[in-house]
């Protein structure tokens, strides 16, 4: 693995304490189980008290316990495999009422996602957008629905969106292929990190693009490639993406662009509602107009 926490554990594994080493141990044996793990568990497991576990983490250089903890969890979220992940997350649920635990999940990432917001970037992305000459959207595999979803809204907004559609890497390449220094291309991924979004960004990159990435982290692949990285909470339920937050950060995202093109969105919907009308576009409720 590249430097990282592990790299750290076995670099100085000779000058912990007994109590530390059987932590570390544990650690490298087990980092998948041991980043979702509670001091207080963790402890347990390895028969050293919570104290031990915490002074650990001071002594990799940690602010405490849960500042380690995350750097395992950042760490590791894009290296299991989706055995692993169901492994983790049966772990981490136990005998816990599912339904309250993934959606209180859901809730707190996004208080953290809200808390963490740099508004600037935000602001800077939504004035970037509504200048772009054409707008690129990416996202695939889980991100897609996202992708397809705030491409719906666009669409309805603008006249100048691809969805960039990501079945093989050279069709990627082909439909970004005019790409600019007037257009904005949002890549929009989270862990596991899809390679073919991170390639695509770096290309809309290399070619002046505005690349506006929405993702997890300031360590994910996609920032080095970004004029503006929006960054969104996301979480792994089972083999699944918990992506609520991400998708709360794009409502936001078309909520302002709307307001910022308020006069021609007025204007759409009012032809749209008369064609929706005249061809029974939706269904009507009974006791409704």
């Amino acid at each position: 693995m590249s430097k990282d926490i592990l790299s750290v554990i076995q670099a100085n594994m000779s000058t912990f304490s007994k109590g530390q080493k059987l932590i570390a141990a544990f650690i490298l044996d087990s980092y998948d189980k041991a980043a979702f793990m509670t001091a207080s568990k963790l402890g347990k497991t390895v028969n050293v008290s919570e104290s031990t576990v915490v002074r650990f983490a001071a002594e990799l250089g940690y602010n405490g316990y849960p500042a380690m903890q995350k750097a395992l969890q950042e760490m590791i979220r894009n290296k299991l495999t989706s055995v692993q992940r169901i492994e983790v997350s049966n772990d981490r649920i136990g005998d816990q009422d599912i339904l309250s635990m993934v959606m209180q999940s859901d809730i707190e990432k996004i208080h953290m996602t809200l808390e963490e917001a740099d508004r600037q970037d935000f602001d800077r992305a939504v004035d970037a957008i509504v200048k772009a000459r054409h707008i690129y959207i990416l996202g695939v595999r889980s991100a897609a629905a996202i992708a397809s979803f705030l491409g719906f809204y666009f669409n309805l907004i603008f006249e100048n969106v691809t969805i960039v559609h990501a079945t093989s890497t050279s069709e990627v390449f082909e439909q970004l292929l005019r790409i600019g220094e007037q257009d904005v291309i949002l890549g929009i991924s989270f862990p596991r990190y899809s390679r073919r979004t991170v390639k695509a960004m770096q290309f809309a990159h290399d070619r002046g693009a505005a690349a506006i990435a929405i993702t997890d982290s300031e360590t994910s692949p996609l920032a080095p490639f970004s004029t503006l990285t929006l960054l969104a909470k996301s979480d792994m339920a089972s083999f699944v993406d918990s992506l609520v937050a991400p998708l709360s950060l794009v409502n936001a995202l078309i909520v302002a662009i709307g307001r910022k093109k308020n006069e021609d969105l007025a204007h759409t919907f009012e032809t749209l509602e008369q064609i929706w009308d005249e061809y029974e576009v939706y269904e009507k409720v009974e006791g409704q107009a």
